[in-house]
């Protein structure tokens, strides 16, 4: 084996050594995040499920609409004014 090829294989090592240690001490470092990214799966799975299952969030809706009509309307004016600004915003800061 060539010189060149063992010190690429020497710095190849190194690295994936530092990496290793890297990685661990990211791992002691993001103990304190674990509860919120748990959080968050089962918040992604329960999305997840209601796209499954649509007709579940159309039952809520209409069952919302029929039993509180004004306050889904206004929630619904409230969705609309939010979408909004969100849209008018991308493209403002796409500028």
């Amino acid at each position: 084996m060539n010189s060149r090829l063992l010190a690429l294989a020497l710095k190849k090592q190194r690295l994936q050594f530092k990496s290793d240690s890297l990685r661990e001490r990211w791992r002691g470092h993001a103990c304190g995040l674990v509860p919120a990214f748990d959080a968050a799966d089962h918040v992604r799975a329960g999305v997840g499920w209601l796209r499954g299952h649509p007709e579940v969030s159309v039952a809520v809706g209409v069952a919302l609409l029929v039993a509180r009509p004004r306050a889904v309307w206004r929630w619904a004016r409230r969705g609309v004014v939010a979408w909004q600004f969100w849209r008018n915003g991308q493209r403002w800061l796409a500028r």
